[in-house]
């Protein structure tokens, strides 16, 4: 039986997290999960969560949370929506799961068609895939495919990924140096948001290019919006040169920025769009929408080329059919822009008034405190757990703070959530 009676709620701290039962399981799992999985081994023990809805968390120890990282984005119609909860239901009383890519089934064409209906791509088709990785990886090989040109552009920061294809176009080198010697040399890196003039004075440099990989918002790495004109500039470039451009929207796809892809914003259709994380509401799965003519590239031959035993699986299509339902009837993408103008608003000023706040940005319920060390930004973090919110902190350095709840977040809670980030940031003394 649920212990949350709805997913509107303030926080409530019975005990002090983590908890007795929170830090017993931290201990559990610690003893049977490999460390590269567990950050546990870490030396800290963590929260344990038991249930979820809207935007509230439940944990063992029976402290109630506001979740300001939708399960890494994947929350945005909210935890446990009722409607998506009632899709799988019906879906897991007729089929589980399906037969790949030789058989397919109702919710599969469901939800090819619309993606391909929503897909701010021009005469688009989809690449079903099994996580945002993996989307990715799939992207690449489109573009590898349908140029003849193994050549990858991406920029730094960024995240796309830790699966190894997905790896070598993402920045960090803390995730990239153990791997180096798997890698090869195909991918040339610019600055996030450097001149298009730089990046196409590169790519003249580089005649093996045939994508240009990039996020409309760095995400984890940060939460750093494209400065205005760059990506529209970056496409006009591509189409020119007859390079694909890819989009990474995993993240920030599906209304997280204000509309349902970031690149609409800027009246932009990439060749290649990859989404996943929010797709199916708590469910794996993840997809590539191209254009027709790239996608051609993979016709041919007797056995698909990239494919997994789950992929299009019955109960994540299901999944995936009612977000899309719930955010276009709940109008999420204009609840997302009208909060993130709340945001903006009220922190506007906040590197003025408190002494560690380097910037704040974002958009729509995708907002970053850049702060001035990791330590600020922990401090900053632990306080809001004590307050009963949970935050993730990110950026190359561990020192951005970030604000990314379910889109479903209500007036009262967000309002919550900005009190405690005030409560808990330093003000600046006068000298």
């Amino acid at each position: 039986m649920s212990r949350l009676p709805s997913g509107d709620l303030l926080p409530r701290i019975e005990t002090a997290p983590p908890g007795p039962r929170a830090r017993q399981l931290c201990r559990d799992l610690d003893s049977y999960e490999a460390p590269g999985i567990n950050t546990l081994g870490l030396g800290k023990d963590t929260v344990v969560w038991e249930e979820a809805l809207g935007s509230n968390v439940l944990d063992v120890d029976g402290n109630r949370y506001l979740d300001l990282t939708a399960g890494f984005g994947v929350a945005a119609v909210g935890h446990r929506h009722p409607l998506v909860v009632s899709a799988i239901r019906r879906q897991a009383s007729k089929l589980v799961h399906g037969l790949g890519d030789v058989h397919a089934h109702p919710s599969r064409v469901q939800l090819a068609r619309e993606l391909c209906r929503r897909a701010p791509v021009d005469d688009a088709r989809v690449y079903f895939a099994v996580s945002g990785s993996d989307a990715v990886e799939i992207a690449l090989e489109t573009a590898c495919l349908a140029t003849g040109k193994p050549g990858v552009l991406a920029f730094d920061p960024a995240y796309h990924g830790l699966t190894l294809g997905a790896l070598q176009v993402t920045s960090r080198e803390e995730f990239r140096q153990p791997f180096l010697p798997l890698f090869h040399s195909w991918v040339r890196r610019l600055p996030f948001g450097c001149p298009v003039e730089t990046i196409a004075e590169l790519i003249e440099g580089h005649p093996d290019i045939g994508c240009v990989l990039l996020e409309p918002m760095v995400g984890r790495e940060g939460l750093i919006p494209a400065p205005t004109g760059w990506i529209p500039g970056i496409s006009d470039l591509c189409r020119r040169r007859g390079i694909a451009l890819i989009a990474d929207e995993i993240f920030t796809g599906l209304g997280r920025t204000g509309s349902w892809f970031a690149v609409e914003s800027d009246g932009v259709r990439p060749d290649l769009l990859c989404c996943g994380k929010a797709l199916a509401g708590g469910l794996p799965i993840g997809a590539v929408l191209g254009r027709q003519q790239l996608m051609e590239a993979w016709r041919g031959g007797h056995e698909a080329l990239h494919t997994a035993t789950f992929v299009a699986n019955p109960l994540s299509c299901a999944a995936a059919l009612a977000v899309l339902e719930v955010l276009e009837r709940q109008g999420l993408p204009d609840r997302a822009a009208g909060l993130g103008r709340v945001i903006a608003e009220r922190s506007q000023g906040w590197s003025d008034l408190y002494e560690a706040v380097v910037e704040v940005r974002g958009l729509g319920l995708a907002w970053g405190i850049e702060l001035s060390s990791a330590a600020y930004a922990q401090e900053l973090r632990e306080g809001m757990l004590g307050d009963g919110i949970l935050a993730l902190v990110g950026g190359p350095e561990g020192h951005v703070l970030q604000i990314c709840p379910p889109l479903v977040i209500t007036d009262r809670q967000l309002a919550f959530a900005l009190d405690s980030i005030e409560t808990h940031l330093r003000p600046k003394t006068s000298s």
